[in-house]
């Protein structure tokens, strides 16, 4: 059985909310829209014709769900702040209101004795900066530097702990690649320049944050995938190694100054069309973490479409996978795997599962809800990260997404991450039987 105390007394213990996903109140104190809010406007862009309307409500229930945390004893609590509601359009006049909002939630984080984390960006881009090319246009480095330190100026007297950006790949994929997300743009000619720009961007912050104070602890929080070729034919190995380079990679090693992965991809040379001078460098920075956020593994093998990639994931329902709402491939075994290859890289100093949860139903009996699969879920990739750090790995926090349900982007409120049940109608909190084993193993 795992313990608290096998981890060490300065392995960090918290949970992660999202600005978009929770807070609601999208036109309250001068919020400008983003580009989330248009797309979700339109129902039949969400599953089942979800309405996000208020979404878990943070904006007014804060004090309740950061009590919530210090109650199940975590001690991190990492928010994001949603740019729009702090500049409405994106880079010019700043909203007051949002900076007061984002005051009071860190101030209750202290007052509850929980650090807290800002993370500077979870995918909430400012609608008027779309409609200016968004992530494709290289003024976004311009836009985003400004964002950060006005946060940093607002919150930095606090706040020591920094999470750059969260998951460039999927806000960048998803949303300028494949045109599933928000918001919608399709084509590698979207796609490369807006992830470009987002590694551009996160090594800005880190030199915006750093230049501010020494103190401050400043990482990326970068989506990973266990990947593993189909079988042992070549052909399916080479694959499956360039999807790693795509999905495990590809933000990584320029931060690291390492450049693009352009040793399994030669494709990915394409990039420097979109280089300025100085580029190079500009890219890496030296942050004092990487934040990890595995969800799923991916099985990958040869294939002729998509073009460039010449691979495929072997579709999870097709295959023996222990699948989760989404039909996601949920394999706790590929954290420690994921563990030491990231470990295996010199130029990081530490790493932390900045999320890590997974979307079952919940079975609510009276005032009770019940979500077995969920607890287990949990022991066992905590039992996986111990395996790594009891190999070296210098990986020193893990962060439960998410505490309370919430909206799920496209897929709405059907999939539950929470430690605590949401009744969207009511948005009253009960905690579910995975909250209550933190609260356990955490006392």
């Amino acid at each position: 059985m795992i313990k608290k105390e096998n981890f060490g007394s300065s392995f960090k213990w918290g949970v992660t909310l999202s600005a978009f996903q929770n807070e609601g109140a999208a036109v309250a104190d001068r919020k400008g829209p983003s580009i989330w809010d248009a797309f979700s406007s339109d129902t039949q862009n969400i599953n089942n014709g979800d309405f996000i309307g208020e979404a878990s409500d943070f904006f007014r229930r804060y004090r309740e769900d950061i009590s919530l945390a210090k109650s199940l004893n975590f001690g991190v609590f990492r928010l994001a702040i949603s740019w729009p509601r702090i500049i409405p359009d994106g880079y010019g006049q700043v909203n007051q209101s949002g900076i007061d909002f984002y005051n009071r939630v860190i101030d209750t984080c202290l007052e509850k004795d929980l650090e807290p984390w800002l993370t500077l960006y979870h995918w909430d881009l400012p609608q008027a900066l779309e409609d200016k090319g968004g992530w494709t246009n290289r003024k976004i480095i311009t836009w985003y530097s400004n964002f950060v330190d006005i946060c940093v100026q607002a919150f930095g007297d606090r706040v020591q702990h920094w999470v750059v950006m969260n998951e460039p790949m999927t806000f960048t994929g998803l949303g300028y690649f494949m045109g599933y997300h928000a918001p919608m743009r399709k084509g590698i000619g979207n796609f490369l320049p807006a992830a470009h720009h987002a590694t551009l961007c996160m090594a800005e912050a880190g030199r915006i944050i750093r230049s501010a104070s020494a103190k401050n602890e400043i990482g990326p929080a970068l989506s990973c995938s266990y990947v593993r070729p189909y079988n042992h034919r070549l052909i399916n190995i080479r694959a499956a190694k360039r999807v790693e380079a795509l999905l495990n990679r590809f933000f990584l090693e320029p931060l690291l100054g390492l450049g693009y992965p352009t040793d399994v991809m030669p494709v990915l040379r394409v990039m420097e069309r979109y280089f300025q001078p100085g580029d190079e460098d500009k890219m890496s920075f030296d942050f004092d973490f990487i934040g990890l956020q595995y969800y799923f593994r991916v099985v990958a093998k040869f294939s002729l479409s998509p073009p460039l990639l010449f691979a495929k994931e072997i579709a999870p329902n097709t295959r023996k996978s222990n699948l989760n709402v989404m039909n996601l491939d949920v394999h706790p075994g590929g954290m420690s795997k994921l563990l030491k290859f990231y470990a295996s890289y010199p130029q990081i100093k530490k790493l932390l599962i900045t999320e890590s949860g997974v979307c079952y139903p919940d079975f609510q009996v009276a005032r009770h809800v019940h979500d077995v699969r969920r607890m287990k879920y949990h022991q066992k990739m905590l039992k996986q990260v111990l395996k790594a750090k009891k190999k070296g790995v210098p990986v020193e926090g893990y962060f439960v997404w998410t505490l309370v349900d919430n909206f799920e982007w496209r897929e709405g409120f059907e999939p539950r991450f929470g430690l605590v049940h949401v009744d969207f109608d009511t948005q009253k909190r009960v905690v579910k039987d995975s909250g209550l084993w933190f609260q356990d193993f955490l006392k």
